[in-house]
């Protein structure tokens, strides 16, 4: 088996990205971006260091993380296994990408940017739960944001029976992030588009 190790024959083998995969990129929470992720209760934590790449899930009873400024995340580190995998390698390494997820949902939204682990005790006060508060708060700077094609939850049917939250369509971020972009009409399309295109 050959694998590929050049990226223009990469790139030929798939051709060019289509509009809205490109114009979907914001480098801070937009109006639909914000709604969307402070419905999210449940997100991956991706981190990289000398020993590998780790996969955090991170879930709360409230939205998962909470929004500092516009360009800014903060999550709370509640009690887990105390393996501190994520931790240690954001310490070593500040890159870090999140996965959004939101039952009933098609659609993810992902954060990448780079983050630091954080002891201040304000911050932590800030998410206070009844006297409990996270023994530290990973503090994430957004380098881009956008929602991820929904045809891979599809596919696997993962929210078949459950009730859909009401969370911002693909096209209406795509139409706050382009003047003129019809998110209507690209809404409207999706599903005729998913079916001759999901596999």
């Amino acid at each position: 088996m050959e694998y590929l190790t050049d990226i223009a024959a990469l790139e030929a083998a798939y051709g060019t990205p289509a509009e809205a995969s490109l114009i979907k990129v914001a480098d801070r929470l937009t109006p639909s971006y914000r709604k969307w992720i402070e419905a999210a209760r449940f997100c991956v934590l991706s981190t990289v260091g000398p020993e590998g790449v780790d996969g955090s899930p991170r879930g709360d009873d409230g939205p998962v993380v909470m929004e500092l400024n516009p360009s800014t995340l903060a999550i709370p580190d509640w009690r887990g296994n105390n393996r501190i995998d994520s931790l240690r390698n954001i310490v070593r390494d500040p890159r870090v990408s999140l996965m959004f997820m939101v039952p009933g949902s098609d659609n993810v939204v992902r954060v990448n940017g780079t983050a630091g682990v954080t002891l201040d005790e304000d911050l932590r006060a800030r998410f206070d739960d009844k006297g409990r508060m996270p023994r530290a708060v990973i503090v994430v700077r957004i380098g881009e944001v956008y929602s991820q094609c929904a045809r891979a939850i599809m596919r696997a049917n993962l929210w078949q029976g459950m009730e859909r939250l009401a969370v911002p369509s693909v096209g209406e971020m795509l139409a706050e992030l382009k003047d003129g972009f019809d998110g209507a009409s690209y809404d409207a399309e999706w599903g005729d588009r998913a079916k001759t295109t999901m596999w």
